[in-house]
């Protein structure tokens, strides 16, 4: 079985001290945009637009852009007025802070051996940071971005680390993998309680020396006694669960989230590619999403509100494809009206589920017989992952 890692950045694999560091960021960034922009005026919008981005649940808008909406409009300026100050900065400015920071010895080590293992690593930082500012980081700690499978930033990601949903993103733009997850971070509320409302296992990293507590505890202990703790591990422990209630909300926000991840900027005939003449082009696959998320999902917990013990149909979807010639179909439309789709979807659940006994709620499933509410709510977040598993590969062999 192969092992995914998912590794924060800041007082993980780089001594960064935030209460230091963001001041600096803050004053050097001030500093530059001073000729256009008021100090006091750009740090309330510089605060104002990152706690948006913290809160932000919109799986249709990349941080960046719900950063954008808050800040632009309360500077008072427009992007392209003050954008080649801002490249700038990031280019030529924010390097130099890298003085405040400090490498971590134990890291590369660690990073080198893990690769040797073959081992996916993703770099799982909270993604409130321009994708330059992130790999400056990075370089800071003594790697280059171009090592690992995946970095977020605020460019494609729709979530912070706050949100269980961003930890589902992470997987899914890395395909979805069926084996075991380690996510590891130094931050409880940030990276360790999430990653664990999702179902993954996490080791956090302190001065402690390394243990586990508990399947909820987690592991914890230092970066430099990671090593030792994976190789004493079964790694099979090490198997994500995603039966929680926590967990299928979560894969549910992220679902769209992925997709649109996945699918920006492709050209019409990426769209339409298919691999093999069995194989599903991906706009073929996202007008399933859009179909099977409007007829079978949302009329499932419609039953379920209007039912005590519902029977619970699942009509053959296999023939949608030719019969409704999705290939044909505008695929950036259909996703988009997936997007669509899936809002309704977790709004029905947010009315439906208001008293938690619901997701204990009996019903009888065409399939798969005896079940309950959250059963059947997982058995969408399985499609979901199936699904996002097959566009991913379908995008690697275009």
């Amino acid at each position: 079985m192969t092992l995914t890692l998912l590794l924060d950045l800041d007082d993980t694999l780089l001594n960064t001290n935030m209460d230091a560091f963001i001041p600096a960021y803050f004053q050097a960034l001030s500093r530059e945009l001073a000729p256009h922009i008021a100090p006091e005026i750009m740090l309330r919008a510089l605060m104002s637009g990152t706690k948006q981005m913290i809160e932000s649940e919109d799986f249709s808008q990349t941080l960046e852009q719900v950063f954008n909406a808050v800040f632009y409009p309360q500077i008072n300026s427009p992007y392209e007025k003050i954008s080649a100050a801002i490249e700038n900065f990031y280019d030529h400015v924010f390097p130099t802070l890298g003085g405040v920071t400090t490498p971590k010895p134990e890291a590369k080590p660690f990073i080198d051996w893990a690769f040797s293992q073959g081992f996916r690593i993703a770099i799982a930082t909270d993604p409130i940071f321009p994708r330059k500012a992130t790999y400056h980081r990075l370089r800071w700690a003594g790697f280059e971005p171009e090592q690992f499978e995946l970095v977020s930033s605020f460019e494609h990601f729709h979530f912070s680390k706050t949100h269980p949903a961003y930890y589902a993103e992470v997987l899914g733009r890395l395909g979805w993998p069926d084996g075991p997850v380690l996510m590891v971070g130094n931050d409880m509320d940030r990276d360790i309680r999430p990653a664990q409302m999702l179902g993954l296992a996490t080791y956090h990293v302190d001065d402690e020396p390394a243990s586990t507590s508990g399947p909820e505890a987690g592991a914890r202990g230092k970066l430099a006694n990671l090593r030792r703790w994976i190789e004493s591990t079964d790694i099979a422990s090490l198997i994500p669960s995603f039966k929680s209630v926590d967990s299928v909300l979560g894969i549910l926000s992220a679902t769209p989230a992925v997709m649109n991840g996945l699918s920006h900027g492709l050209d019409s005939s990426a769209w339409s590619h298919e691999p093999t003449p069995d194989d599903w082009s991906l706009s073929e696959l996202v007008c399933h999403l859009r179909d099977t998320e409007r007829e079978i999902h949302q009329m499932q917990i419609e039953l379920f509100k209007e039912q005590n013990e519902p029977f619970i149909p699942r009509p053959d979807t296999s023939v949608w494809a030719s019969q409704r010639d999705y290939f044909h179909e505008d695929g950036p439309s259909a996703l988009k009206e997936f997007n669509d789709a899936r809002r309704k979807t977790l709004n029905l659940l947010k009315e439906i589920t208001v008293e938690r006994s619901v997701w204990r709620q009996k019903a009888r499933h065409a399939i798969f017989g005896p079940t309950n509410f959250l059963e059947v709510i997982s058995f969408i977040a399985d499609h979901d992952r199936m699904h996002i598993q097959q566009a991913w590969s379908t995008l690697k062999k275009l």
